[in-house]
């Protein structure tokens, strides 16, 4: 049966699934059985994707707008409305609720909800379906909603979700802290659910095989007494196998979360920690409040007396800094061994207070999503463009825990070097890998090993039995038990790989196979 009221979005991937989606649906009211969730994801055609949706007939459409689906959304609407255009399509998101008036996408839809909109959607749709009411103008905005009125999603999460899918929770909403280059710098409080109904609402999930669960809230321990409730409940069933990722304040680790998270076991947990930068200046520039001695202090416990797996963040291309400056800060942060270092470019995400330095750091962003930055003051386009390599290369050789033997060796290499710095040696490999590849995307993993073998060998002098061993012992790593065209003369080698609970995912497993030996 059609429905009237279609809930839309394209995920990145097919495992993320829209947290946003499934809050609309609960506060439907009495129009939920006229409503109906449709996820697709960005590689899928949007021809296909408006077929799917027009074949349903629906009076409305809604569409979550963000940036990772901000082109194809554009694509996705542009269609509906020249086909259909009698089809309300109304758009939400945070990448249409700041300068709306000016963007293409929202030009086009019939209109667009700003913000939250919990009930704002659901009071549109009962205007507009049941008394023939539509909007006055085009853009709808309203006070934020009662947070404590707001229904659960949990509910709408479906088997097949639990199994295969991220399952999103928060129990918050907003940050207290300013930081530039973030939305969230825009909310004027932090606003709390109901802990014992949230509680109650994970349980739920637990009984039904959910094991993974990641934490939306931008401040998870920002109060000691939310966030060790909710870290007792887990680890008293902590039996299930559970993987728990939460967003953490970086300088922020009292003694009651200390003593607890050193209960857990090795990867049931994972904390991501913004550090974005290591300059003070910098972050003075971007209103980011950081105390860098109670940091590192944090970071030293979590990896000498926790089983925590450590996700930590720094941005490239902030005003004020340029490439010497994240160097040191890339330096620093290594040092405390984080399991990923996440080296991401800055995106100019609208609305965002940075817009505030675009005159006089000389910050010039892409017209297109993900609005990444293309040149500052003190970094070239050239510059960034080599960043954008050095991240993606991280990410395939450092992060991804299938390269743990290779990074070590570049980690001990730099110590032989005058200035110390592991930065600028994988820096050297980025280089290498740029002048073997035409392109950073679309390399295989055999490639990859056979690249990291060749630079062992002929950058870095090493025998070719010796380069051989420790890219088959690398490569162990991944599961696989073939052996690599190029290393043929080699048996394989088996990991000595321990499996963790199951429900922690496998990237994190890798790294979590032996923590390395601090470099002095």
């Amino acid at each position: 049966m059609n429905k009237d009221i279609l809930l839309v979005t394209l995920n990145s991937s097919y495992p993320h699934s829209s947290f946003g989606l499934r809050y609309l649906m609960a506060n439907l009211e009495d129009l939920k059985d006229r409503a109906q969730i449709m996820e697709f994801t960005i590689q899928k055609d949007p021809r296909d994707i408006a077929e799917v949706l027009l074949r349903q007939k629906a009076k409305i459409i809604g569409v979550g707008v963000y940036i990772w689906n901000a082109q194809e959304s554009l694509e996705l609407v542009s269609l509906i409305k020249r086909i259909s255009p009698d089809t309300l399509v109304v758009l939400g998101g945070p990448e249409v609720s700041h300068e709306s008036e000016s963007n293409k996408i929202c030009q086009i839809a019939d209109f667009t909800i700003k913000g939250e909109a919990d009930f704002l959607f659901y009071e549109f749709c009962k205007n507009a379906l049941d008394n023939g009411i539509l909007p006055s103008t085009k853009f709808i905005s309203g006070a934020l909603p009662d947070i404590k009125k707001i229904k659960s999603p949990y509910g709408l999460y479906s088997d097949e979700d639990i199994q295969n899918r991220v399952i999103y929770v928060e129990v918050s909403r907003g940050c207290p802290y300013r930081c530039e280059y973030c939305l969230s710098s825009l909310d004027k409080a932090v606003r709390s659910f109901e802990l014992t109904d949230f509680l109650a609402d994970i349980q739920k999930l637990l009984d039904r095989g959910a094991r993974q669960f990641k934490f939306i809230d931008r401040t998870f321990n920002l109060s000691p007494t939310t966030c060790t409730t909710i870290l007792q409940f887990f680890l008293d069933r902590i039996e299930l196998g559970l993987f728990l990722h939460f967003e953490m304040v970086p300088d922020r680790l009292p003694v009651e979360i200390r003593d607890l998270i050193k209960k857990f076991p090795a990867g049931a947990l994972q904390f991501e920690i913004g550090i974005q930068t290591w300059n003070p200046e910098v972050a003075r520039l971007v209103s980011r409040r950081n105390d860098y001695e109670k940091v590192k202090d944090n970071f030293r416990f979590l990896a000498e007396e926790t089983g925590v797996h450590t996700h930590a963040d720094l941005i490239a291309g902030l005003p004020g800094e340029d490439l010497e400056s994240f160097a040191k800060g890339f330096d620093t942060l290594a040092t405390l061994h984080p399991h990923e270092i996440q080296v991401g470019i800055l995106k100019r995400l609208k609305g965002a207070p940075i817009a505030r330095h675009d005159k006089e750091w000389e910050m010039v962003y892409s017209e297109h999503p993900p609005f990444q930055i293309l040149r500052t003051k003190n970094m070239s386009f050239e510059t960034l463009q080599v960043m954008n390599r050095f991240a993606k290369y991280w990410d395939l050789y450092a992060n991804s825990g299938n390269f743990k033997n290779l990074v070590n060796v570049l980690r001990e290499k730099s110590q032989t070097r005058e200035d110390k710095s592991f930065f600028w040696e994988f820096f050297a490999f980025n280089k290498f890998l740029t002048q073997r590849y035409a392109q950073s995307f679309g390399i295989s993993q055999i490639s990859l090993f056979e690249s990291a073998y060749v630079y062992l060998k002929e950058e870095l002098g090493w025998p070719a039995e010796e380069a051989k061993t420790l890219i088959m012992e690398d490569y162990s790593l991944t599961g696989k038990t073939d052996v690599p065209k190029f290393l043929k003369e080699f048996g394989a080698k088996k990991s000595g790989f321990k499996e963790a609970s199951s429900a922690i995912p496998k990237r994190q497993q890798r790294h979590l196979t032996g923590k390395p030996e601090t470099v002095s």
